[in-house]
């Protein structure tokens, strides 16, 4: 179904290739880098954006840029479809990602004709019917608005139908009345053809609603925008990972095992856990990864790492982690007890020093090539590969259950770090034994080489 087409997935965080493999993705924001993956046609690549952590003017304007530098690309810009993909409970930038983009393809001289909304991840449990989105609590599915997602201090809302929900975020730009949409009838009685038929009607960036429970709708649904691409229709996608996967003409997930991962020779024996999430259930992870006793633990104690004993501990939590990994599998973690303050201003400072803690340990750590690295936690996974392990461009390899925590390999990186498996691992997701898991199927791949 891809067929010529070119694939640019502008992500908002770093989890949301987990639905597809055998893909680059830029952990550089270096227009270039996804100019030249796009070069072949049927390719696919996605940008890490990490726009779900800026304000909207700020992921407006990297929005555009990316997206510009690409386009300047003649090659690149042929059959390019670009996707906002984002979160599958409707966090972040809704409105704004998919207008900025509308703008930029603007001032190149392409119209938009639609913004299918498609936020689906069918492997957690979130899925749209008659237009209103759910997800799966506790094996409960409840609509989006009834959950704690819906309360989010930055992205909150109130209304779970997608047609309201679009009124609501967009202030009522977006009227609810006018957003089109596709009907899991019309996909499974009318098929590519109805489909085709709807999607025909849109004009001027028209929003249109497009309903999944199964991989084989939204399958259907992507024919049907192939069609209307090879027409010369433009269309745009904000999406939760499950769309990603027939937009890019692939199907199935890729799971790994210790027989399909990869250690590069030259490798330390052992590898190294970084946790940077504090949610629950990474609290949860970790105990069962320390009862397992397999790794070593070393801890970041982050009182000291906010007054003047910062550099003195860092420099200890280095040497004692190099030398660890000689003989042993290593896990850095955080001190599980957060500093609070009530300036939220501090707050992020604090939050900001930590993390850039974490992530100059693993630069300084790096050099001693560990078998394997596996980033617990959103935001900490993209930090330590962007700027601890130095991973400009990375290839997801599969994932370790279908659709959730990504297996990456460096394609673009410092010497010590080239071909190293990189595990991203959200911080809320998998069951309490999820983490210990992943290191278990690590540590056999070493053991197997």
């Amino acid at each position: 179904m891809a067929g010529s087409r070119r694939l640019l997935v502008l992500d908002d965080d770093p989890t949301g290739s987990q639905c597809v493999a055998g893909i680059d993705v830029a952990f550089d924001l270096d227009p270039a880098i996804p100019a030249e993956v796009l070069t072949e046609p049927g390719s696919t690549c996605f940008v890490l954006t990490n726009t779900r952590a800026l304000d909207e003017a700020d992921a407006v304007s990297l929005n555009r840029r990316l997206l510009a530098g690409v386009l300047a690309d003649p090659v690149a810009r042929e059959g390019l479809h670009v996707v906002s993909r984002s979160d599958s409970t409707l966090r972040g930038h809704v409105i704004a990602e998919p207008t900025a983009i509308a703008d930029e393809l603007a001032a190149q001289d392409i119209a938009v004709d639609a913004i299918l909304l498609v936020p689906a991840m069918l492997e957690a449990g979130r899925y749209t019917e008659g237009d209103v989105h759910y997800a799966v609590v506790d094996g409960v599915p409840r609509r989006v608005e009834d959950t704690d997602f819906a309360r989010d201090a930055t992205f909150g809302y109130t209304r779970s139908d997608l047609r309201e929900f679009l009124e609501e975020r967009s202030g009522g730009a977006v009227r609810a009345a006018d957003v089109l949409s596709i009907g899991l009838d019309d996909i499974r009685t009318g098929g590519v053809g109805r489909v085709h038929e709807i999607l025909a009607a849109a004009r001027d960036r028209r929003w249109v609603v497009v309903n999944a429970t199964e991989y084989s709708d939204m399958e259907v649904v992507a024919e049907a925008v192939s069609l209307l691409e090879a027409e010369g229709r433009t269309l745009i996608t904000r999406c939760g990972p499950s769309f990603v996967r027939p937009l890019a003409g692939q199907s199935g997930a890729q799971v790994v095992d210790p027989a399909s991962i990869t250690i590069p020779a030259g490798r330390l024996a052992h590898g190294l856990v970084v946790v940077g999430s504090h949610v629950g259930l990474t609290t949860t992870q970790l105990r069962a990864v320390q009862e397992r006793g397999t790794l070593v633990e070393v801890e970041l104690h982050v009182p000291s790492l906010l007054d003047d004993r910062r550099e003195q501990h860092l420099g200890e939590v280095v040497e004692r982690l190099r030398a660890a990994l000689q003989e042993d599998d290593c896990v850095l973690y955080t001190s599980r007890d957060l500093v609070r303050t009530e300036d939220p201003a501090e707050s992020l400072a604090i939050a900001r020093s930590v993390s850039d803690a974490v992530v100059e340990v693993v630069r300084r750590v790096r050099s001693v090539k560990p078998a394997w690295v596996v980033a617990k936690g959103g935001i900490t996974s993209h930090e330590v590969a962007a700027n601890g392990l130095g991973i400009r461009r990375a290839r997801v390899e599969g994932q370790f259950w279908p659709g959730q925590v990504s297996l990456f390999s460096a394609q673009e990186a410092p010497d010590e770090v080239m071909g190293a498996p990189y595990v991203v691992f959200p911080g809320n997701v998998g069951g309490e034994q999820a983490l210990a898991d992943v290191v278990d199927r690590l540590t056999a791949a070493v053991a197997a080489r």
